[in-house]
């Protein structure tokens, strides 16, 4: 299969591994066979290349930018000169000329106008159109057709011909003259391409800035305590458990805990978040942060290619080359495409040739090669993909590839857990009632116990209660959790039991009316409501509400907007979540749903034929996101390399899941206005050429505006607002 290849990306790509011994391009996105393919080695990692210019982009991008500047410089001179000479020619001003060409040269005596037009042009042919050969070649090599070989084709065609009528008339089969000449039609096609690929790179380089600005985070040195002293070494030296130092205006080095001292760092530049964040001991630091205030010590955790910044990098990057269903279409119509077009040609000059015009013949083959390359084509997603995807990491919001934007697109129904998405996650408790004549304190106090040993966030709000109160907590044995339930224990052999009404009936206790309509009270108000038993008997109640979220029902909103359905999902009972949602206007509640049910709810709604965004914590719902069409990781922070989710947001805000959808439909969107009007171009341009309607010069700018045309669209993406106003 065919691809163009364009080159967007940078030395520091990825490889994405490619059934059957192929590769993917690192720096155009095209798969590749891996036996016949240029290849080099970095970091131990092996990257396979379609073509020279992409194995240089990627070893050294700016060099390549300034050698193809050199290139269009070399073509735009060569033309300028031709022209110059077939102006001259055209106003009857070429005496000068055939003074020159009455010079006496020993090896041309016969140096002509025609002459001249041939070492004008030769230069612009092998220096300026270099990289279509070279590519043309690898193309061959790999059993393929490209826009390079179209180009060298066509160029090749016109310049080879233009050569036989200066030196080798008599072996045409025609009867030519000097004056039928294509050196111009060669020269002006290959510096139109040169000049608007050229374009595309400037603007592609603009357009791929966020990855760049990720790269440029990484400090170059870093201060450590080795052997008692301080020390400044590279930053990718530093080792997992190393003391650094970190001093105001400095970045940080690595990901880390704070070990002492005190500051505010601002972390903008990795999640988006604009206020400097507070930092003190037992505090995590980002590597490629950047420190404000003060001075502090932290160890390092993570270094090198573990670390948060390098997993965004690479997160961003994989994104970029990553394939949409839509452009693997565009792909395989690509695959037969280019060899039909070469056929095209050849029935247009054979069809030109039997009318007698053999000229005309000749310039319809080479308009039609030209006008019909896939360059556009070929980076209509890539473009897009660069754009939007980096567009999403300036914000903390990173898409893992063009599956995702697609399935984005046909959204229909969005999931979110309740706790720690929709609201902080930090729940506190707000009533103690006791039924059965004991103080609150004891309630709370045995209601701890048992919590003692949970990592459930209600647990942990019940002993946070109970130490405010600076109660004893006393040690509990036979300690068992029961998801979704409730807990059990033992103290003292007594047999201590808390949880919702489900367990305690399942236990063989009674809930009397009484207790019934309080559980009903405390759970209308959006509390989760647990019963303390003691030894069968009914102690009390301990309720714990969490905060929502302020900016929660303005998301859930803005997403209403979009015409997506909201769907809460939790373990609260149906009262509790159902007075949460109505606190956040959503209708949709699944309520007492066990942890381990998540992903067969999303499965549930999968089958009702809605495309499903389950968005969660990343780590605990992992099973539920991957089961969902996208799963939507919230709040990650450093932890980016643990998430499951096909979009990852780096901040906790619930409003960057509206944004995130926002951002994708925008990108596709944009993928899909590139594959229209690109389709549309070869459609109309390719019969027009074929009649001879279309002249190959014309035919080569309008192929390189198509080519533009799909980038400044891309490029418009970076005017998308990171916002859900």
């Amino acid at each position: 299969m065919a691809r163009t290849h364009e080159h967007h990306g940078h030395r520091h790509a990825s490889v994405i591994p490619e059934p059957g011994g192929m590769a993917k391009d690192p720096i155009c996105g095209m798969t590749v066979p891996k036996a016949t393919s240029l290849r080099t080695e970095r970091g131990g990692r092996a990257y396979y290349f379609c073509s020279q210019t992409c194995l240089n982009t990627f070893l050294d991008p700016e060099r390549e930018l300034k050698s193809m500047r050199t290139r269009v410089t070399v073509a735009m001179t060569g033309v300028l000169l031709l022209a110059i000479m077939r102006a001259a020619a055209f106003l009857g001003l070429a005496a000068g000329i055939s003074l020159i060409s009455w010079v006496p040269i020993p090896v041309l005596p016969w140096f002509t106008w025609g002459v001249w037009l041939f070492i004008l042009a030769t230069p612009v042919q092998f220096i300026g159109g270099w990289s279509f050969y070279t590519g043309a070649w690898n193309a061959i090599k790999s059993r393929s057709i490209n826009m390079d070989f179209l180009i060298a084709l066509g160029t090749s065609v016109a310049y080879f011909y233009s050569v036989a009528v200066i030196f080798f008339p008599n072996a045409l089969p025609v009867r030519v003259e000097e004056r039928d000449v294509y050196f111009e039609v060669s020269a002006v096609i290959i510096a139109f391409v040169l000049l608007g690929k050229y374009m595309e790179e400037i603007i592609k380089k603009n357009s791929s800035a966020a990855v760049r600005k990720l790269l440029d985070l990484k400090p170059a040195t870093a201060r450590v305590i080795r052997d008692g002293m301080e020390m400044e070494i590279p930053a990718e030296q530093v080792m997992v458990g190393e003391t650094v130092i970190v001093r105001p205006g400095e970045k940080v080095p690595t990901d880390g805990v704070v070990l002492d001292g005190s500051s505010s760092v601002d972390e903008s530049m990795l999640t988006g978040e604009s206020l400097p964040v507070e930092k003190q001991a037992g505090a995590a630091v980002i590597g490629g942060t950047l420190n404000r205030t003060g001075a502090f010590r932290f160890q390092a955790t993570r270094v090198g290619s573990e670390t948060a910044l390098a997993q965004i990098i690479k997160i961003v990057e994989e994104a970029q080359t990553s394939t949409a269903q839509v452009q693997r279409l565009a792909d395989k119509v690509t695959g037969y495409f280019v060899p039909a077009v070469v056929g095209i040609a050849v029935l247009a000059f054979v069809g030109w040739l039997l009318v007698g015009n053999f000229p005309q013949a000749l310039l319809a083959f080479i308009a039609v090669l030209i006008i019909s390359c896939p360059c556009a084509l070929g980076i209509a997603t890539p473009a897009a993909l660069m754009v939007g995807v980096g567009k999403g990491a300036e914000g903390g919001i990173l898409i893992r590839g063009g599956e995702i934007l697609e399935r984005a697109e046909k959204l229909s129904t969005v999931i979110f857990d309740k706790t720690g998405t929709l609201t902080r996650g930090e729940p506190s408790v707000t009533d103690i009632v006791a039924l059965a004549e004991r103080p609150k304190d004891e309630i709370l106090r045995l209601a701890a116990a048992v919590e003692a040993g949970s990592e459930h966030p209600l647990g942990e709000a019940i002993v946070r209660a109970a130490r405010h109160q600076m109660l004893d907590i006393p040690k509990v044995s036979n300690f068992e959790a029961i998801p979704g339930h409730g807990i059990r224990g033992e103290i003292n052999r007594d047999r201590i039991l808390l949880g919702n009404r489900r367990l305690f009936r399942e236990q063989g206790y009674q809930i009397n009316p009484a207790t019934e309509e309080i559980l009903t009270r405390l759970e209308s108000d959006g509390k989760t409501a647990m019963l303390v038993g003691c030894n069968g008997l009914l102690m009390g109640i301990v309720a714990v509400a969490d905060t929502i979220k302020p900016e929660a029902k303005e998301a859930i909103a803005a997403l209403r907007r979009e015409k997506v359905k909201v769907v809460m999902l939790t373990g609260d009972n149906q009262r509790t979540a159902e007075a949460i949602a109505r606190q956040l206007g959503i209708d949709k509640v699944i309520a007492e749903v066990l942890p381990g049910d998540k992903a067969q709810v999303v499965k549930d709604i999968q089958r009702r034929g809605e495309v499903v965004a389950m968005v969660g914590d990343g780590v605990n719902d992992a099973p539920a996101l991957a089961t969902a069409d996208i799963g939507i990781a919230i709040g990650s922070g450093a932890d980016v390399a643990k998430e499951t989710g096909g979009i990852i947001l780096v901040k906790n805000d619930v409003r960057d899941v509206v944004t995130s959808i926002r951002l994708s439909r925008a990108t596709m969107l944009k993928i899909k206005q590139n594959l229209f009007w690109a389709f549309i171009y070869n459609s109309i341009g390719i019969p027009i050429a074929a009649f001879g309607f279309l002249n190959p010069i014309i035919a080569a700018a309008a192929m390189a505006l198509s080519s533009l045309s799909v980038i400044v669209n891309s490029s418009l993406l970076k005017g998308f607002k990171l916002s859900t106003s």
